[in-house]
């Protein structure tokens, strides 16, 4: 074994625990299968006691034989943890028990000096597994996140009885010559595959009670009947749910007197008051039970982290799944596994071609991550055939992704998602669907460091209408975007927060037209339109019936800087600050100072740009609204920065006047959220005028 390659020869083996030798485990157990026999002082226990007959006569009595009674062997899946040298092994056996998948996986370790770091992952998919009644050997090649000398993995763990603590599990490395490579003996550390550190918060004005358990035999379901809990689900899935001590009651003034919560006040809550927190990868994550948020009562929930450190944080909301009757129990054991389920990396059923490396859509599956409303067939025969439990292939992933993929605060969420060509999808050879997509840019080019934001239109092409789902923005996941960029990568967009939403399907009729405009120059992978050059961009729809409705292949491009204006302008809106402050519609949050003072500068230096028009639009709609700042240093502390009404129109009049770049959705959507502003500050006036103004740039009937 070198410091390179854990898996190269050693020339010891560190033994955490002996295994029993085969002779010795066929002995202990035929002992356990009769009972020891009682001390006997005269040395003759094994003799037969006599009894005289009438006649006098000694007669012995029949030997009586006890019947042995079956023992029940121990299930060898599980965790188990080994050292050799400066390499710690982590191993992850799932051959038996409930769901096994027939794989071995493991993270390995290093250790100089007094620090350790993690050195790369294995998986072997189906090993060949060999069976006999004092051991089991499992034996196959590993997919390495290194470049593995002694790739071919080989795991013997004696099987032992209830009686005994777990057998420790011996791994050894050989070379595809079958020479043979590192051993590491690995003690037994529990039966969940992965451990992790859950902690749940609630917020003072959640009026329901936090979700405890649901037994899924009260209504139709697909599986047998059980009392689950989301530990429990977790546990079916071979994870070890570990709640944590540390949960708080939320006071609900961090939400600002609003009383609901935005994605930027959900962060800053969970860096707050998440006792695990640590802006690193780490096995830990944090639930946050909330009444409401600013979009609603049809959000059911977010994954809301995909700041730094992505997916270390998920939220719910009580206004729309709280209560206690059966079909909200039910409803609230979904929501709050489900965006469990993205902490983990995990996509929606039918998003699975978008992660790295891609899998297969199924839109079909009858798993957490599916959306009951987007089954085929709908919610009720979703229910009554859902087993309440993830996929197979969504199993191998929690259990056996490599650590990175699968840990909180590793790798972003659907990192490096290159899989579809705009190009290449084209429409079906037959669409029955009954519905158009429509993608289309708002404008014939876009200066570099420009916001880009796209018109989405949906309309039937069933002249009898259709039923519909409504929501076209990408952060409700019921559309996708893909894009190719002028390099040739192609990436899907990942929205910076996903939003689990009520379907609230809606008749569409022939003629009618559902129209929203999504911003997609950022999101969860970052910036997505960051160079000069021609983009390609497709949206696809997710039909209530399953059927995907591709769009046409809209052309984006952005053009190169012609002076230094432009060059610095470009150089001040470019930045992954400035572009979470685009898509979260401004913040107060210290994290993101550098991209407000690059927004002052915009201001201060470029206002008569069109491009000033953006930041002016996010300021005018951030200053609309309340911000809540909490005083870390002084606990129970928070200072609220009240809505600065005046500051707000002055802004929002300048963004959204007739020649502004901004689009006329996005521009009646930001008069709204100003409207909505005054009337909560009593200018009923001002309120009545601002949507006035929005109704003329574009009406109501239009403006869907």
């Amino acid at each position: 074994m070198t410091q390179d390659d854990p898996t190269g020869p050693a020339s010891d083996t560190l033994e955490l625990e002996r295994p029993v030798p085969e002779a010795q485990a066929v002995g202990v157990t035929e002992a356990l299968a009769a009972p020891p026999a009682a001390a006997d002082p005269t040395g003759t226990a094994g003799a037969q006691p006599a009894i005289e007959t009438e006649a006098g006569a000694p007669q012995l009595i029949p030997p009586i034989h006890p019947i042995p009674l079956p023992l029940i062997t121990r299930n060898v899946t599980g965790r188990y943890d080994g050292q050799l040298g400066a390499f710690k092994l982590e191993l992850r056996v799932d051959l038996d028990g409930a769901h096994p998948l027939n794989m071995l996986s493991g993270d390995f370790f290093s250790t100089v000096g007094a620090t350790t770091s993690y050195f790369g992952s294995f998986t072997v998919d189906a090993p060949v597994v060999t069976r006999t009644p004092t051991q089991i050997i499992a034996r196959g090649l590993g997919r390495f996140t290194f470049g593995a000398g002694a790739p071919v993995v080989q795991v013997t763990i004696p099987r032992r009885n209830i009686f005994f603590p777990p057998a420790p599990a011996t791994v050894q490395f050989f070379t595809t010559g079958g020479s043979p490579g590192a051993t590491y003996v690995c003690a037994f550390q529990g039966v969940g595959l992965r451990r992790v550190n859950i902690e749940t918060d609630r917020v003072s004005d959640v009026v329901t009670p936090v979700f405890n358990s649901y037994d899924t035999g009260l209504l139709p379901s697909g599986g047998p009947a059980r009392t689950l809990s989301v530990v429990g689900a977790y546990a079916e899935a071979g994870i070890e749910m570990a709640p944590t001590s540390g949960s708080d009651v939320i006071n609900l003034a961090e939400a600002g007197p609003n009383h609901t919560w935005s994605d930027a006040e959900l962060h800053a809550s969970m860096v707050r008051h998440f006792s695990l927190y640590r802006n690193a990868p780490d096995w830990s994550v944090y639930q946050l039970v909330c009444q409401l948020h600013d979009l609603g009562p049809s959000l059911y929930g977010i994954m809301f982290d995909q700041i730094g450190f992505q997916r270390q944080g998920c939220a719910v909301f009580h206004a729309g799944i709280g209560g206690t009757t059966s079909d909200k129990l039910r409803l609230q054991l979904y929501t709050y596994t489900h965006e469990l389920g993205h902490c983990f990396n995990l996509l929606h059923s039918w998003q699975k071609s978008l992660a790295n490396p891609p899998g297969v859509d199924r839109p079909a599956a009858l798993s957490w991550m599916n959306y009951p409303w987007n089954y085929p067939g709908g919610a009720a025969a979703f229910w009554s055939a859902f087993p309440f439990q993830f996929d197979g292939p969504e199993l191998a992933h929690v259990r056996h992704g490599f650590r990175n993929t699968v840990i909180m605060g590793g790798d972003p969420f659907a990192v490096n998602s290159a899989i579809l060509d705009p190009q290449s999808v084209v429409a079906p050879l037959r669409d029955d669907s009954g519905f158009r997509i429509a993608v289309e840019a708002q404008h014939k080019s876009y200066a570099l460091g420009e916001p880009v934001v796209v018109k989405l239109a949906l309309s039937v092409t069933d002249k009898r209408g259709k039923v519909a789902h409504p929501h076209l923005d990408p952060r409700t996941s019921m559309t996708s975007i893909v894009i190719k960029k002028p390099n040739g990568e192609v990436v899907a967009y990942e929205p910076f927060v996903d939003h689990l939403v009520d379907a609230q399907p809606q008749f569409l009729a022939d003629g009618e037209v559902i129209e929203e405009s999504a911003y997609i120059g950022h999101g969860a992978g970052g910036l997505y339109f960051d160079r000069p050059g021609t983009y390609l961009v497709r949206a696809i729809y997710q039909a209530p019936d399953g059927s995907k409705v591709v769009s046409n292949a809209a052309e984006v491009r952005v053009r190169h800087p012609v002076n230094a204006a432009d060059e610095e302008l470009a150089e001040l809106l470019i930045g992954e600050q400035q572009g979470v402050l685009f898509s979260l519609l401004g913040s107060d949050s210290e994290a993101l100072d550098d991209g407000n003072k690059a927004f002052d500068q915009v201001l201060a230096k470029h206002a008569k740009s069109p491009l000033a028009d953006y930041v002016q639009a996010v300021r005018g709609v951030h200053l609309a609204r309340t911000f809540v700042i909490v005083d870390d240093s002084k606990p129970g502390r928070v200072q609220v920065r009240k809505p600065k009404i005046d500051a707000a129109q002055e802004l929002l009049s300048q963004a959204t006047a007739g020649d502004s770049r901004i689009d006329d959705l996005s521009k009646v959507s930001f008069l709204k959220k100003l409207a909505r502003a005054q009337a909560k500050a009593g200018d009923d006036t001002g309120s009545a005028a601002t949507l006035n103004r929005a109704q003329a740039i574009r009406p109501a009937r239009q403006a869907r």
